[in-house]
């Protein structure tokens, strides 16, 4: 119930951060696409107008009258198309000279100057873009480019058709927001599917790490109830292990030495002997420590095996020292001992079957 939640809870984020970005993504997408779109036919427009006042200049320089250059320029743009982006021509008196729509000639231009500036002076399709948007509601079309015709009272204008636009744009957003809402669903569904079969393999890795650590923790109890009962063994036969016949050669004692005093220490007295900078010290239940001049090596020579156990190159440890065993790394055991010790010891994996033998004994 917890996991179908927390999947429901996964699919909900997924699908609020999706809408968060897609709501501004799509609108920086939508006005790159319109600018682009807008740059482009502004461009191709005043190409045209220019091309127009180049070819009236070359008329009017081969002696055709104004008056009969005129007339044949309305008849060209007469009825064409005027939808989006279309052709004019007004004199310098702001008056309408030619026009597609034969009812406005004559009639005074109105149309924005500062949308005329602003491309004039920055030549921005985002400012070209803002002003369409703006002005949309408030008029039919607007000039976005004159070419003044040398040495007559003419200029060609180009113009676009303000409410074609904003259609234009309106259609555009429509064609792009179906185009999100599939991606978003296609995102948030294969995104929802990647969480589930991310989340089942981490599950499977979990059981599987958890069995792994339920069989060492069963492994780990049954070492320390082995070193319960071997403790409890070695207890009720202090001075031989009870499994081993009795040897004579077998030293009770060794010598040791605490400054330039020679001190005899007792094996059974003995918690743990290990090395430091090849400088061998045996430390006692007591917590009194002492140095010897054997190695490790010659020592445990000299130690009961049922009691001792050579755990590294650099421990010695008694049975009766070790208070408790848990794991450690790949593995490894680590020894915990009742004499506090900063030295950590590690019973290596090659080591720690013989180890666990041990405590069988």
């Amino acid at each position: 119930m917890k996991k179908d939640k927390l999947y429901f809870l996964t699919f909900l984020s997924i699908a609020v951060i999706f809408l968060f970005v897609a709501l501004i993504a799509s609108q920086y997408f939508i006005k790159v696409s319109a600018n682009q779109l807008i740059e482009i036919q502004v461009e191709s427009s005043k190409r045209e107008a220019d091309e127009f006042s180049k070819l009236i200049d070359f008329q009017l320089s081969s002696g055709i009258k104004k008056e009969e250059i005129v007339i044949n320029i309305q008849q060209i743009i007469e009825n064409s198309n005027n939808d989006t982006w279309f052709i004019s021509v007004f004199n310098w008196g702001g008056k309408e000279v030619c026009h597609p729509d034969k009812t406005k000639v004559g009639q005074l231009v109105k149309s924005n100057e500062t949308l005329l500036s602003s491309l004039k002076e920055k030549n921005n399709s985002d400012d070209l873009f803002d002003i369409l948007m703006l002005k949309s509601n408030q008029s039919t079309s607007e000039i976005i480019h004159i070419s003044p015709i040398s040495n007559s009272d003419l200029i060609v204008a180009a113009n676009v058709n303000i409410k074609s636009i904003s259609a234009q744009m309106n259609t555009l957003k429509n064609n792009f927001y179906p185009i999100f809402l599939v991606m978003g669903i296609l995102v948030i569904l294969f995104s929802f599917l990647a969480v589930r079969i991310i989340g089942s393999a981490y599950e499977k890795q979990l059981e599987l790490k958890n069995s792994s650590l339920t069989s060492e923790v069963v492994n780990l109890s049954k070492l320390n109830s082995d070193l319960v009962s071997y403790k409890e063994r070695v207890a009720e036969t202090p001075e031989k292990n009870t499994t081993e016949e009795p040897l004579e050669s077998e030293k009770q004692r060794i010598l040791t030495y605490i400054r330039n005093e020679l001190v005899p220490i007792a094996i059974k007295d003995i918690a743990y002997i290990y090395t430091e900078n090849t400088i061998t010290y045996v430390v006692c239940f007591d917590g009194k420590k002492s140095t010897t001049n054997m190695s490790l090596d010659d020592l445990f020579t000299n130690l009961n095996s049922a009691l001792f156990f050579r755990a590294n190159r650099q421990f010695i440890i008694s049975i009766a020292a070790i208070d408790k065993i848990i794991k450690y790394g790949n593995s490894q055991l680590k020894i915990l001992l009742q004499s506090k010790t900063s030295e950590e010891i590690i019973i290596s994996k090659n080591k720690a079957a013989e180890f666990k033998q041990w405590l069988n004994i």
